[in-house]
């Protein structure tokens, strides 16, 4: 669900940790505490991976110390902000396949939602998603294609070309940003695209701050 995905993708990006998504079940919990101490996976910090941390929407760490895998780090989450559960994820994923072996991500949509944080680094990476599939599918795009466009392209000029090559579907949206690409202003479609990304960082900041607080007592705990 994270910088592996987006490689998938073609938006490259070097990660340097892999972030899981889990489904909070006792059986898949045992199976992934068993994967974990197979990769000799130790926990950084808190939270401990239970249940009710992960329902709650805390991250949960590791980092791994067998030799091959020496260093990797393990984000586990079991919800993500704005997103429905684990099990509708699940049957929307994306399944690459990779030297035989099957890989399961977040489908491109859930993926650009999930991106939408209050980290500087995603923001670039979201434009990058969303104008490679604008790249590979432009020249017949499914009416859902167009549709994932005008509501998640962030590169003003391309909003307007698309906009103005599918007005009907364009004038179906209410994203304002899609509003000024329809009169062609650049300015005000990049104003536009700040104003969207500075709310979402909001709204992300507002989700984390409960959980930072909770984060904090468990440090303080764990001290004592």
């Amino acid at each position: 669900m994270g910088g592996q995905a987006c490689v998938f993708y073609g938006a490259a990006e070097f990660s340097r940790d892999l972030d899981l998504l889990v489904l909070v079940e006792d059986d898949e919990l045992d199976r992934l505490r068993a994967a974990l101490a197979e990769l000799k996976a130790e926990p950084v910090a808190v939270p401990d991976l239970s249940p009710e941390n992960l329902r709650r929407g805390h991250a949960v760490h590791f980092r791994c110390k067998r030799s091959d895998v020496n260093g990797l780090r393990i984000d586990l989450m079991s919800q993500l902000r704005g997103l429905p559960s684990f099990e509708e994820l699940w049957k929307r994923r994306t399944t690459f396949e990779v030297a035989g072996e099957k890989i399961d991500t977040l489908a491109l949509e859930d993926l650009v939602l999930a991106k939408k944080t209050q980290r500087d680094k995603d923001w670039p990476m979201i434009r990058r998603l969303v104008d490679q599939s604008y790249f590979t599918r432009s020249s017949d795009p499914a009416p859902e294609s167009v549709e994932f466009w005008l509501r998640e392209l962030r590169t003003p000029e391309l909003l307007i070309e698309v906009s103005q090559q599918y007005p009907e579907a364009a004038q179906r949206t209410s994203r304002p940003a899609v509003a000024e690409a329809l009169r062609g202003d650049v300015d005000a479609v990049t104003k536009s695209l700040e104003d969207e990304e500075r709310a979402e960082r909001h709204l992300d900041r507002e989700y984390w701050a409960p959980l930072k607080r909770e984060l904090e007592q468990l440090r303080r705990a764990r001290r004592m």
